[in-house]
């Protein structure tokens, strides 16, 4: 990318990284930030190439969330230009939850705000003890309203129930516990176990990924009813039969790599 405070960098084995890049300003996004990060989550989205993302930052923080030049502007525009401006947003986070990739975040500082949000869109979320997080909306007036449907989903609404309304900000280990971060390492670490879930999911058929997340998507919450059973049954005929589901099978079978194992 030519624009400094987002970099996209894919390297030979199909793992894009994408950093947040505006150290100066604890990568506080505007809404220039958000419009550029739509646009790379989407380019990662649709490159058949890329099999991994992972969400990093520059810094001390992993995001500050809203950037106060930005929040000055915003709270001049009227209802019409705020919807808009939310919607973007919502357009953003919505692109990264759905991103039919595996996707990491890499979280070394302090996430606030939307920030928080970003890292719950993410499938899995790998903090440092240096990490801590704060849904502070309510603090000066306002709600989390776009970011609500994923940070309910990744900590549950009897926790956001608390944070949501007290603004406080807690530690990595509060947030593992919450399920909003899947493991805390060793800052020295992150990198380490980041690799090695990436090493993980190489080892695994995309097309079966990409139906997996769908799948989370698509069952989450509802009732197990005959409808439900019918349409998992048939997602598992169609995956066998189909040729990554032909391979997985076979290399089982015959005790050698698949042929997406690099």
């Amino acid at each position: 990318m030519t624009d400094t405070k987002i970099t996209l960098v894919i390297d030979p084995r199909g793992v894009a990284t994408v950093t947040l890049n505006n150290e100066e300003k604890h990568n506080a996004f505007d809404d220039a930030m958000i419009c550029e990060l739509t646009q790379v989550f989407e380019q990662v989205a649709s490159n058949n190439n890329v099999r991994v993302m992972v969400l990093s930052a520059n810094g001390k923080s992993f995001s500050a969330g809203a950037d106060l030049n930005w929040m000055k502007r915003v709270s001049h525009y009227a209802y019409k230009e705020n919807l808009a401006d939310a919607s973007a947003l919502a357009t953003m986070l919505k692109t990264l939850n759905t991103l039919p990739k595996p996707t990491i975040a890499r979280v070394q500082g302090a996430a606030f705000g939307g920030a928080v949000g970003l890292v719950s869109c993410c499938d899995i979320a790998i903090a440092s003890p240096h990490a801590s997080f704060c849904l502070s909306e309510v603090k000066i007036g306002l709600i989390p309203a776009t970011i609500s449907p994923y940070v309910i989903a990744a900590i549950g609404s009897r926790a956001a129930r608390r944070y949501f309304n007290t603004a406080e900000t807690f530690t990595a280990a509060t947030a593992m516990s919450l399920g909003l971060v899947s493991e805390v390492v060793d800052a020295e670490q992150l990198d380490s176990s980041i690799n090695t879930l990436v090493d993980a999911l190489l080892r695994n058929s995309p097309a079966a990924l990409k139906a997996s997340k769908q799948l989370i998507f698509d069952t989450a919450g509802r009732e197990i009813n005959t409808g439900l059973i019918q349409e998992t049954s048939k997602r598992i005929a169609a995956i066998r039969v189909s040729p990554e589901g032909q391979e997985g099978l076979s290399a089982f079978l015959e005790k050698r790599p698949a042929e997406w194992v690099q």
